[in-house]
């Protein structure tokens, strides 16, 4: 029996055991995908130490823990020390590895949403600075975007800027952006008129599915990709590294559609 989870806090509103569920289920997987409530740093540590023991193969990481989760591993993937943080821990032969996948779902739901946007030499301006923030700016990067970074906290967005070597930006800027990424957990609170007419717009929150910016960005007819493509996009590579083989073909885009209806 393979034994996994998704550990954060809040995490009773997480779509990904219904995700891994389907996937498991379709591959015919002796295995679980639960949900690991961790409200203190020493309830996640408490989880990690067990999963270490052997009774749990590997683990999903969410808010506020990606950043703690990248600690506590022995090892940790180019990939995850770049984006400052981890979302995905496995755990062999006594061994905890840490690996980030949020910028894989970025670019995943960029392709899916907005296959038209070419991200070499794109103009890209990240909203957030935290660790959400940080991998999508890498992976956008890696893509051979030229990206830049808005943060209230000019600290931390100099923090990011100095990491990856991102452009500092001021609203202005938006004038410019081909793509405008949503990583705060908040709305912006972003005037989308002043973005250009092809630009595209993405907001990594799926509770709602359509905050407020996509709404706005969608009624002026711009392109926009919403969270729940970056989630399951994420998930993919998750599912592999912990259950050892790809995910079926499962429509599990349309089980999150389903179960967000109903959740309304």
């Amino acid at each position: 029996m393979i034994r996994a989870g998704v550990v954060g806090w809040p995490v009773s509103h997480s779509l990904s055991p219904l995700i891994h569920g389907a996937w498991i289920h379709g591959a015919g997987l002796s295995a679980t995908y639960d949900l690991l409530p961790a409200e203190t740093g020493a309830a996640f540590d408490t989880l990690v130490a067990h999963a270490s023991d052997g009774l749990i193969q590997g683990f999903n990481v969410t808010a506020p823990w990606k950043l703690r989760a990248l600690t506590s591993a022995d090892e940790a993937t180019p990939t995850a020390r770049r984006a400052g943080s981890a979302n995905l821990l496995t755990f062999r032969q006594g061994r905890i590895l840490a690996d980030s996948t949020d910028g894989v779902g970025v670019l995943s739901a960029l392709k899916s949403q907005a296959p038209h946007l070419t991200l070499p030499d794109a103009r890209v301006t990240v909203l957030g600075a935290g660790g959400a923030a940080r991998a999508a700016a890498a992976a956008l990067i890696d893509a051979g975007a030229r990206v830049g970074v808005i943060n209230r906290s000019a600290d931390r967005a100099r923090d990011l800027a100095d990491a990856l070597g991102v452009e500092l930006q001021a609203t202005d800027d938006l004038a410019e952006a081909d793509l405008v990424l949503n990583a705060l957990p908040v709305d912006p609170g972003l005037d989308v008129a002043v973005l250009k007419p092809d630009a595209v717009v993405m907001d990594m929150t799926y509770r709602p599915l359509h905050p407020p910016l996509l709404s706005a960005a969608r009624r002026r007819g711009l392109t926009i990709v919403d969270g729940l493509a970056m989630l399951i996009g994420q998930a993919r590579p998750s599912f592999a590294a912990i259950y050892g083989v790809e995910p079926p073909d499962v429509d599990v885009r349309a089980l999150c559609l389903a179960a967000l209806e109903t959740a309304q």
